[in-house]
């Protein structure tokens, strides 16, 4: 489990192919405190450390994965949010993340304010796919608070320091992003719509 609260950003040195799989090495911050098979978090996507190396580490997406999310675009010196999972005494300064990516959405607006960012947000609207104003939504792995929500679109506001500290300075319109919804509401929108 994870709280969407980004640890490190990391940088893409290599990316293979193995069979229908991507494996993506990482290099970062968090990297030489790793442990192999220990579940990290790229861009909102839950995946295990399989090799590790001097500042470095190695993750596999299988196909699935590169379909539903964008690690299947990253290309050699993109960036990934990395968080690992929270510890059971940690603090919950996020909300409860899963790093089952739901399905991506596309940016279709990015507003400079005075001293922040507005960012809009299209995606397919589904059973379960449901934001709520002032709920909690999870992009490229960052747990934030949605406003302007409909059935198929919402927005967010991005402070300087998420800006600084994730890869959402990097983010423009048309850019494809990992959503997770809540998982709260995830639930309780199944409930309701239940024969």
């Amino acid at each position: 489990m994870f709280t969407g609260i980004i640890e490190s950003v990391g940088i893409v040195r290599s990316i293979d192919k193995s069979g229908t799989n991507l494996d993506f090495t990482i290099e970062s911050p968090i990297s030489d405190e790793l442990k192999i098979d220990q579940s990290v978090a790229h861009n909102g996507v839950c995946l295990t450390v399989v090799e590790l190396g001097e500042g470095w580490h190695k993750v596999t997406a299988v196909e699935e994965t590169l379909i539903k999310t964008n690690l299947g675009e990253l290309k050699i010196a993109d960036t990934a949010n990395l968080e690992r999972c929270m510890i059971a005494n940690g603090r919950f300064d996020g909300h409860i993340v899963q790093g089952h990516v739901d399905q991506t959405a596309k940016c279709t607006n990015r507003i400079e304010k005075d001293g922040s960012w507005i960012f809009d947000f299209e995606y397919d609207s589904g059973p379960g796919n449901v934001t709520v104003e002032k709920g909690s939504i999870c992009i490229n792995g960052i747990s934030l608070t949605c406003f302007n929500s409909t059935d198929s679109s919402f927005s967010v506001t991005i402070i300087p320091f998420t800006m600084d500290h994730t890869n959402f300075g990097t983010l423009q319109i048309g850019h494809t992003v990992n959503l997770e919804f809540d998982i709260i509401g995830k639930y309780v929108s199944k409930l309701l719509n239940k024969n």
